[in-house]
């Protein structure tokens, strides 16, 4: 007979259970210091356990198109606010409709809530308008003053001061093949290229002329008569003169009730300071951008903005910019215009078509800004404020507490149930349920600044209810082993071979939950999918626990006198079990044949 292999492992075993442990042990010293390093070392809260802002946004339709307030586009703003303020979904920040023309979003304490209202409050349709004029924020002196096209555009040094929304003066448009030559054309002082901007982004002729002819002295008799002003005109380069951006009112009332196809007067900040601008009519919609997203350009050391357009976007795109890439400054400039505010006015170099990049004097953060504004800013449906409150976490912490204090009862029956049922087992038990807790909060801290999570009352509930998931999956193992015992096996080769058999049942309860967890996240908004979020997590941790922690320390312990001997305290002691000895073949004797009579 042959000797068996030197070295060949049992089927179903594990050689080197050491490995796993010094695996997982490794794991848990990194990302236990991971969250030390991070300073987040508890998790984030979510609006109902740690307060935080709640906003009631109704929506108002433009005039004539009362319609538009309905089911469909409600639902379309509250996808795109809700990615514009939440990121993942997980982050806590709600987005929900009520009624037929309210959405509310609530904030959770613990973000960046100056950040994320600025976000819900620039909810109107966005609008790329070509700009004709720039002037100082406040109108002149004499309030006598003609007004005309001859405003002085303010000109911003390429190494202007960046603003929270970017340096607009600053700003070039290019193609993302890198068509920028590098160089800011330099800002048109004169008036003759100003008032023939606005006369032919207005369809009209305009006064500059004559009146500029006028005040420079010239001859009376060689100037030409003046030709007569539209009304409408004249009304608007009036309201342009007057408006002062500096005021809060006049700022906000500036573009609002303005229709796409008619110039528009509106506001914006520079470098830290307020200008107004005199803008032609939309010739692209914020709905024409695909996607835009901020990067940084190595080769320029800088932010800009990579924006993509949709196919009927392109087209209006390359034709706009076809046109301003051959104007005098700041008439190659465009607007991006939200809820009537200019946040970006940066200059066309260039023909630009399906793609193109922003590039200015951004910070990370108002790149990151513009891009998602850009990305998300094209709703269907204008908003108004109606209230802004604070939530106060004292309800919530109550329902945590009472919430506690249910799982420390549960946790509680779970463990005198092991100790009375399994005995020594149990240790394992406990030891395997701290490790799997230690992961499960480590995790949850950090992913409270990476991905925007935050623990709310229903992920609460969601990992008590991994706690009954967990211990499962050691009763499976465990159950397995007494069944190998009582049929008659000692200790090591039962553990070995239980293993194989109760890995495919976790496997494939652990598959169960996991997917119920996933759909119901998928399919579910809000407070629910932290729920799921949480249930898949520790349903995942179960699995690389039971597989590198409680199977590992099975193996060892096996080898102890304590557990290899069946003590009666250990859980796994074969006459308690009812173990029955392996069964033998016994020799029958045979009786002697009996001669054969002759």
């Amino acid at each position: 007979m042959a000797a068996p292999k030197k070295g060949r492992r049992p089927a179903g075993g594990q050689s080197r259970p050491g490995r796993a442990l010094a695996f997982i042990l490794i794991a848990m010293v990194a990302l236990t210091g991971g969250m030390f390093w991070s300073g987040h070392t508890t998790p984030r809260l979510g609006i109902d356990l740690a307060g935080g802002t709640s906003i009631t946004l109704k929506a108002k339709a433009e005039p004539g198109q009362e319609s538009a307030v309905n089911e469909s586009n409600m639902n379309t703003a509250v996808g795109i606010i809700e990615r514009r303020v939440n990121g993942l979904g997980v982050s806590e920040a709600e987005v929900q409709t009520q009624g037929r023309e309210n959405i509310i979003v609530n904030i959770p304490k613990g973000t960046n809530e100056k950040q994320a209202r600025e976000q819900v409050g620039t909810t109107a349709q966005l609008y790329f308008r070509p700009v004709l004029t720039v002037a100082a924020a406040q109108p002149p002196a004499d309030p006598s003053a003609k007004p005309n096209g001859s405003a002085t555009p303010k000109a911003p040094a390429a190494s202007g001061t960046p603003a929270d929304k970017g340096d607009k003066g600053d700003e070039t448009a290019t193609d993302d093949k890198g068509g920028k030559d590098g160089k800011s054309a330099s800002p048109t002082a004169t008036t003759a290229p100003q008032g023939r901007a606005v006369t032919e982004g207005l369809k009209a002729p305009s006064p500059t002329a004559s009146a500029s002819a006028s005040a420079s002295g010239a001859a009376k008799e060689t100037t030409p008569p003046a030709q007569p002003v539209d009304p409408a005109i004249a009304a608007l380069q009036q309201k342009f003169a007057a408006l002062d951006c500096l005021d809060p009112k006049q700022r906000s009332a500036a573009g609002q009730g303005v229709k796409p196809e008619e110039p528009a007067v509106a506001c914006g900040e520079n470098g830290g300071m307020w200008e107004k601008y005199l803008l032609g009519p939309a010739e692209v919609d914020g709905k024409d951008v695909g996607k835009a997203r901020a990067s940084f350009d190595p080769q320029n050391g800088q932010w800009i903005v990579d924006m993509q357009f949709t196919n009927a976007g392109s087209k209006k795109f390359q034709k706009i910019t076809g046109k301003l890439s051959q104007q005098a400054e700041p008439q190659n400039q465009f607007a991006i215009v939200l809820d009537g505010e200019v946040v970006s006015a940066p200059r066309v170099q260039t023909t630009l078509s399906a793609n193109a990049q922003i590039s200015g004097s951004f910070t990370q953060q108002s790149a990151q800004d513009l891009g998602n504004i850009l990305s998300y800013g094209a709703l269907p449906l204008s908003f108004v404020t109606q209230s802004v409150d604070t939530v106060t976490a004292a309800l919530g912490s109550d329902q945590l507490q009472a919430g506690l204090i249910a799982g420390a009862i549960g946790l509680g029956l779970v463990i005198l149930y092991l100790v009375v049922y399994y005995r020594g087992l149990s240790f394992i038990a406990l030891l395997s349920l701290g490790v799997s807790a230690l992961l499960t909060y480590v995790l949850m801290a950090l992913l409270g600044p990476a991905i925007g999570f935050a623990l709310n009352l229903p992920a609460v509930c969601g990992a008590i209810v991994a706690i009954g998931i967990t211990a499962d999956s050691f009763i499976v193992y465990f159950e397995r082993i007494r069944d190998e015992i009582r049929e008659g096996r000692t200790l090591r080769p039962a553990v070995e071979r239980a293993w194989p058999r109760a890995r495919r049942t976790i496997l494939v309860s652990d598959f169960v939950s996991f997917l119920a967890a996933a759909v119901l996240f998928i399919v579910t908004v809000g407070k629910v999918q932290g729920f799921a979020f949480t249930l898949g997590l520790t349903t995942l941790l179960d699995i690389v626990v039971v597989f590198l922690f409680t199977k590992p320390v099975m193996t060892l312990l096996a080898r102890t006198k304590f557990f290899g001997n069946g003590h009666p305290w250990s859980g796994l002691d074969p006459k308690r079990l009812g173990a029955t000895p392996p069964l033998r073949r016994s020799r029958r004797t045979s009786a002697p044949a009996e001669p054969k009579e002759a």
